[in-house]
């Protein structure tokens, strides 16, 4: 093949004239509009080529952004499941707090009279005999707890200290078999006496003549009886009542309204007692001090 530019004379021409005709066409497309459509023909001649040159950097941008090795996916994987851990965990701990919460609520909400001083428990341990229904609490002296002393949820009652240590007390539950509790019928007023007998859903009530105006659905609460337990807090509902003239007495079977086996806070009340040191030293007033040291 010829080169367009050669040595010579003939050389120094043909340059001559194509820098002639550059610039003829250079005004003639700057001045006239003829030559637009060539320029847009030609540009659609060439824009396969722009497209062409273009891909390989086109595909090695995708493929930077789109492949990654595969010990980085790992990795991430890795990471986001142990976040997602994390949360669960996060939200199993505020599900328990909005129990915690709305169980402390309703205990607050109980139906304790406002004149009574009451506090918080938590229980600590139960006991591992399925027959003795027994609990420990984190209260003790330290918190001026005292034997006797009547505990209630926000169901109604659901027993009374049995034992006080300084730091931590034993409760006796309703439905202890060696628990007794001296009730009232809500409806009629006629007084009762409850007993646990060792199944956290039923208790009974014993030496009931047969001609006691008892029915199925009674609410029993306390009487007030003894001093133990203040009057007019609910602690079950009577749920079947057998009056067979061959006994002497009737069988009642009665329901605590305390959720025995799923007691996590207890509320503990400082009823009104009588202050007895206070009383003048007489032999009335000693048998009095004595009586309430043994209650």
């Amino acid at each position: 093949m010829n080169p367009i530019f050669v040595e010579g004379f003939s050389s120094h021409r043909r340059m001559f004239l194509a820098l002639i005709l550059s610039g003829a066409f250079m005004y003639c497309d700057h001045k006239l509009e003829s030559f637009e459509v060539a320029r847009g023909f030609m540009q659609s001649l060439v824009s396969p080529l722009q497209y062409l040159a273009n891909a390989p950097k086109q595909f090695l941008d995708y493929t930077a952004e789109n492949l990654v090795s595969r010990k980085q996916l790992m990795t991430e994987n890795q990471r986001y499941q142990v976040n997602e851990l994390k949360l669960k965990e996060k939200l199993l701990q505020m599900d328990i707090l909005k129990q915690e919460n709305d169980r402390l609520r309703n205990l607050l909400a109980s139906p304790v009279r406002r004149d009574h001083k009451k506090m918080v428990a938590e229980i600590l341990a139960v006991d591992s005999d399925p027959y003795s229904h027994q609990v420990v609490i984190n209260r003790g002296l330290e918190d001026g707890l005292y034997e006797g002393q009547p505990v209630v949820d926000d169901h109604g009652v659901a027993g009374q200290i049995l034992h006080v240590g300084v730091n931590n007390s034993r409760v006796l539950l309703l439905t202890d078999i060696s628990h007794a509790i001296p009730l009232r019928i809500h409806r009629n007023g006629i007084r009762l006496i409850g007993k646990g007998t060792g199944s956290v859903n039923r208790m009974e009530v014993i030496h009931v003549p047969l001609s006691t105006d008892i029915q199925q659905g009674d609410l029993l609460v306390t009487s007030g009886l003894g001093g133990k337990f203040p009057e007019g807090y609910p602690v079950a509902s009577v749920t079947d009542v057998s009056a067979n003239s061959f006994r002497e007495f009737a069988q009642v079977t009665i329901k605590p309204l305390v959720k025995i086996d799923r007691l996590r806070y207890l509320l503990l009340l400082w009823p009104d007692r009588p202050n007895l040191q206070s009383l003048p030293a007489t032999p009335e007033n000693s048998d009095k001090k004595q009586q309430e040291g043994q209650g």
